[in-house]
């Protein structure tokens, strides 16, 4: 996207700036030299970011606090950037989060929270700030959407369709806009590590709860967690050595973490084990909860246990959905590579 000329009076706006993507755009067109307005609901981070991009770069960075999915608390943005005397030259909407599990299962309020953060919010932030743009004959907009725009995405339905609102939307808005010297143009993101999903330890220690790393230090096979930000909140993953993931949804995640790996002498968790000797077998197993990881890091086996080997795709939905908390599943080949605990 060609960025038009920069001026001490214009500003790029980019939602979303707290964290990931975002804070990565803002630190780009900072280094282009362009006035940046950071908006998010963590002031914080903010301000730090602010402090940052000023420091090193010299540019004007603003601040403003909002909450998306608050009609009023939007339209307060641009007042704000008026108040401060700047005109939006650049709008980058990136804000937006995913919910996870079916539709059937989910929380009313964190779905509609999403579609006005994924969907209205850009739609919102468009109409506000593209007649200036069109006005000055100059300006971009940069939606970011995702490559789950691309297909139906069961598990996270809401968020694929918001994603395929923002990339038809923008591409249409782009058509409207020929000849007006106003450019759109849609990112489309697949699965990228913010600063939630750092693979090092440090990463993890410092991101992730205590609880979490006793899990990743006793429980056998789990390779590393991590959290993925949404906003005000993280959901907890946990990957094991032969590359399946689990994700907890993140609320109540302490509750949901304890039912799967409860502390010693808590009770029956579900314990996930892998026995490389065969084709690749994962077992899901209420068995008594061990004081000490089991010898040579097998689970104990239990009669009432649920084997999952290559069975086809529907025998192995039929099956976890005996396991209570199971939300969805991903699978690749016959073998889970995603399970999500709602």
């Amino acid at each position: 996207m060609a960025l038009p000329p920069a001026a001490t009076d214009r500003t790029c706006l980019v939602t979303g700036a707290s964290s990931g993507i975002g804070v990565e755009i803002a630190r780009e067109l900072a280094r282009r030299g362009r006035n940046v307005t950071l908006v998010a609901r963590r002031e914080d981070r903010l301000r730090a970011l602010a402090a940052e991009l000023t420091d090193d770069h010299g540019v004007r960075a603003d601040v403003v606090s909002a909450d998306l999915t608050d009609p009023a608390s939007r339209a307060a943005i641009a007042t704000t950037v008026e108040e401060l005397g700047l005109a939006v030259d650049v709008l980058v909407n990136n804000a937006g989060f995913s919910t996870t599990g079916p539709v059937h299962k989910s929380d009313v309020e964190r779905e509609v929270a999403m579609i006005r953060t994924d969907v209205e919010a850009v739609a919102a932030l468009c109409s506000t700030f593209l007649p200036g743009m069109v006005e000055r004959g100059s300006g971009g907009v940069l939606n970011v959407a995702s490559t789950a725009a691309f297909q139906p995405l069961p598990g996270q339905a809401g968020y694929g369709a918001a994603k395929a609102f923002v990339l038809s939307y923008s591409q249409a808005v782009r058509t409207e806009l020929r000849g007006t010297g106003v450019v759109v143009t849609v990112l489309c993101p697949g699965p990228v590590r913010t600063e939630f999903a750092g693979a090092s330890p440090r990463d993890v220690e410092e991101r992730v709860s205590e609880r979490v790393q006793e899990l990743v230090a006793v429980v056998p096979g789990i390779r590393r967690a991590w959290s993925v930000s949404r906003p005000g909140i993280s959901d907890v993953v946990l990957e094991f050595g032969w590359g399946t993931t689990m994700t907890f949804a993140a609320a109540d995640v302490r509750e949901r973490l304890d039912r799967f790996f409860p502390p010693p002498g808590a009770g029956k968790p579900i314990v996930l084990r892998y026995d490389p000797s065969q084709d690749p077998v994962l077992t899901l197993a209420l068995v008594p909860a061990p004081d000490t990881p089991p010898a040579g890091g097998k689970a104990t086996p239990a009669p009432d246990l649920i084997e999952l080997r290559r069975f086809a795709d529907i025998e192995l939905e039929e099956r976890l959905a005996q396991i209570d908390g199971v939300a969805a599943v991903k699978l690749r080949g016959g073998d889970i590579e995603e399970i999500h605990i709602a």
